[in-house]
């Protein structure tokens, strides 16, 4: 049996969307009784009535508007495997992955997403949220296209995006705070200590003070929330917890030194000068989404 063409599916969905044959016709281009034949010939091949007549009007049978939506889905499809097509031949990747490490803000990484998947919707991205580490295995084994992470090992280069300002920070009703002094070395290894796990195989200890009372956690935001709720002190990027800071749900550590530190977020091309379209196109607008939300703030 003649299968039925995506020519003739597609006349069959222009009378529907736009109303009628003669508008059908119009909108595809062609004679209203190409687009008629076309509608008879699925009729024919499938055996089963599409249409039926209400006083001058065409409308859909039960039948028809079950091979309407199928016949939706399949022309959707083949216009989406026509422009991956296109895309592909102007070298665009198919798919991307990105290693993010978890001090860099999620709102404008999703921000950025919103966009290239506005432009190109084909696409598919994954994204992985990395710490300390794991962020520099993604780069070294080939496991993203696009990484954002506190350094660059050698043989990359990376663009600094900024500065991450880390605070140590308690809920006001901590203990240290009620000290009502300048705080010391030794008054913070009283006290518990929230630290975000390494996501990589090292297991790197970045900024514990060796504290015996210890909570590992594997999520920046669950650090924040954690110290929120009086569990322990951190070093905490204030970018993330300028909101907790105004409504004080946090507060500043009075430290006599080391109460503030920065740490550098860097943009690297695991594919270095050969990166393709897509990954300079979301790294583009990574670094603009950057700029306009966060960095003019400041």
């Amino acid at each position: 049996m003649t299968q039925v063409t995506l020519e003739q599916w597609q006349c069959l969905l222009a009378v529907v969307d736009e109303g009628g044959y003669a508008a059908a016709a119009e909108a595809l281009q062609k004679s209203q009784s190409t687009v008629s034949y076309a509608v008879q010939q699925i009729e024919s091949r499938l055996n089963v009535r599409v249409f039926r007549l209400e006083g001058r009007r065409s409308v859909l049978t039960p039948a028809g508007q079950t091979l309407y939506r199928r016949a939706r889905l399949l022309v959707d499809e083949a216009t989406q495997v026509e422009s991956l097509a296109a895309q592909l031949a102007q070298g665009w990747e198919p798919a991307l992955t990105v290693a993010m490490d978890t001090l860099f803000p999620i709102w404008v990484m999703l921000k950025a997403l919103s966009r290239f998947s506005e432009r190109q919707p084909l696409t598919r991205i994954t994204l992985q949220e990395t710490v300390l580490s794991g962020t520099d295995e993604a780069l070294l084994e080939q496991r993203a296209d696009l990484v954002i992470g506190g350094r660059t090992p050698p043989g990359f280069f990376g663009e600094l995006l900024f500065d991450v300002e880390f605070i140590a920070v308690a809920s006001p009703q901590h203990p240290l705070h009620l000290l009502d002094r300048p705080l010391q070395y030794q008054d913070l290894r009283l006290h518990r200590q929230i630290v975000v796990r390494d996501s990589g195989r090292r297991n790197l200890d970045a900024g514990w003070l060796g504290a015996e009372q210890r909570l590992t956690v594997s999520h920046i935001q669950t650090s924040i929330q954690s110290v929120e709720k009086g569990l322990g002190y951190a070093w905490l990027p204030e970018l993330q917890i300028r909101q907790a800071l105004k409504e004080g749900l946090l507060k500043p550590l009075p430290l006599e030194s080391g109460g503030r530190r920065k740490v550098p977020l860097y943009l690297i091309y695991s594919a270095g000068d050969s990166a393709g379209p897509a990954a300079r196109c979301l790294g583009s607008m990574l670094t603009e989404t950057l700029q306009a939300s966060v960095l003019s703030q400041e």
